[in-house]
């Protein structure tokens, strides 16, 4: 006998058991039916991808979380190129993980791009990995859902990308969030507009983006550590703090002077057109933030930003994307536009499950047990569930040999299956079968010609009387 294996998942991936299956497929559902009311289209990639596809698009420190499936020596190499070894032939090629949806993207729109009607509008749902220490919210293995639009520069496709995730956080009936909205060029410009160098600018963008965490203190130090003067602090922290009720009275509010920066000028002019179509999508302004210290994608991210954040309980973003120019280019040697969000499914159903916002949990495996009374009358509770299932009703059979039928109704009660059928053989001399309804323990007898109809009431009723 094989010695024993202990069973331990891979550090930093879960089990998903039928009961969170459930939950998790009807979050799921809102947000893909979502996509397809807004004209989103399927898409779905290779769980690998060549590393040199992957590697120098997110910046160094996520190239580091990147699972990397490399070669495993010269021999192999060899072995497996060459069909006179005896092995399976083929190109061994350095691959990873793909670490997250908007690369692979990329890289079909490149591969792709004359097969595609523009502007191209795709969502993906599927898992995408990466080799980071596990917390709160913060898995190594977990599924993105991503909806972009490419092939436009048009800011009416970043605002209908807000509008679609607000759309979403309101179906799912997520409580207290907040969308936080910028623009890469404002922020450029305020930079500029501070005194800061421009080739300082990703160094003032990243303390500043850490303002929610380490405080304006913190800021001020970390500033100070890479020799930027207080001065440029102070300027920088005026701009931000200022209170306005709206996010259209905040942009109207700017320094005359920071609207005249170039960018500056260019990024409010986008951000002035995007208020105006989320108001007519009619989108509460008090779900929308002009949040000027937000930097998120510096690496990628060439014009508006945008993340969600909730009060309640502090996760981190829960959604968060951007536009991005450039990336697209990387693989096709020409400019393609294109914005897009990610919609933290994970970090939503951890939220979902905290505050309770999931209500009964409930994941019948099917809609209808039919039961064996005996050997001799399970050819018919076979050929029952066979019609059932035709009528696009689920059914089970019991399938282990008939025992009493207070323990059949225990195995459907405790599957919580609602309705049982019983095809013994005094109901089949009648001509009849007896459904039960396991709730309230109520049963009918229902003419045998006419069970597959009456199930169907019984399903669309939800009663058995």
């Amino acid at each position: 006998m094989s010695p024993k294996i202990t069973a331990h998942r891979a550090p930093g991936t879960r089990d998903f058991l039928p009961d969170e299956m459930a939950l998790r497929e009807r979050v799921r559902r809102v947000i893909e039916g979502t996509f397809q009311l807004y004209g989103f289209q399927p898409l779905e990639t290779p769980a690998t991808e060549r590393l040199e596809i992957l590697t120098g698009k997110y910046g160094e420190e996520a190239d580091r979380l990147i699972f990397k499936i490399l070669k495993r020596g010269e021999e192999l190499s060899a072995a497996m190129a060459s069909p006179e070894s005896g092995k399976a032939s083929g190109e061994l090629a350095d691959l990873g993980l793909r670490y997250d949806l908007t690369v692979p993207l990329a890289r079909v729109i490149a591969m792709h791009r004359g097969e595609l009607t523009y502007p191209f509008k795709r969502y993906q749902i599927q898992p995408v990995w990466r080799a980071e220490r596990q917390q709160k919210g913060r898995y190594r293995e977990f599924v993105q859902c991503d909806a972009d639009i490419v092939g436009t520069s048009s800011v009416s496709a970043d605002a209908e990308i807000i509008a679609l995730t607000d759309d979403i956080l309101q179906r799912l009936a997520i409580p207290g969030y907040r969308i936080h909205i910028n623009h890469r060029m404002l922020l450029q410009g305020l930079v500029e507009y501070c005194g800061a160098p421009k080739d300082r600018f990703v160094d003032v963008a990243v303390a500043v983006d850490k303002l929610d965490k380490i405080g304006w203190d913190g800021v001020s130090e970390e500033l100070m550590r890479k020799n930027i003067g207080s001065g440029i602090m102070d300027k920088i922290r005026t701009t931000i703090d200022h209170s306005y009720s709206t996010p259209q009275e905040f942009l109207d509010g700017l320094d005359a002077d920071l609207q005249a920066q170039p960018s500056a000028k260019r990024g409010i002019e986008e951000l002035n057109q995007i208020f105006k179509d989320l108001k007519a999508c009619g989108i509460s302004q008090s779900r929308l933030s002009l949040t000027l210290r937000l930097a998120r994608g510096l690496d990628y991210y060439t014009g508006p930003i945008f993340e969600t954040l909730i009060e309640e309980p502090k996760i981190g973003s829960i959604t968060g994307g951007g536009r991005y120019d450039n990336l697209i280019g990387v693989f096709s040697g020409e400019t393609i536009p294109a914005t897009g969000t990610t919609i933290g499914i994970e970090r939503i159903f951890d939220v979902m499950r905290e505050l309770n916002l999931f209500g009964e949990v409930t994941a019948p495996s099917a809609q209808v047990l039919v039961a064996v009374f005996s050997e001799e009358t399970r050819a018919e509770s076979l050929k029952i569930a066979a019609e059932l299932r035709r009528a696009g009703i689920s059914a089970e059979v019991y399938l282990e040999p008939p025992k009493k039928l207070a323990k059949q109704f225990a195995y459907a009660d405790k599957k919580r299956i609602p309705f049982v059928v019983i095809a013994g053989p005094d109901e089949l001399s009648r001509g009849e079968v007896t459904v039960k309804r396991l709730s309230s323990g109520g049963q009918i007898h229902v003419s045998r010609d006419h069970l597959v109809e009456q199930i169907g009431k019984e399903i669309e009723n939800g009663r058995p009387d």
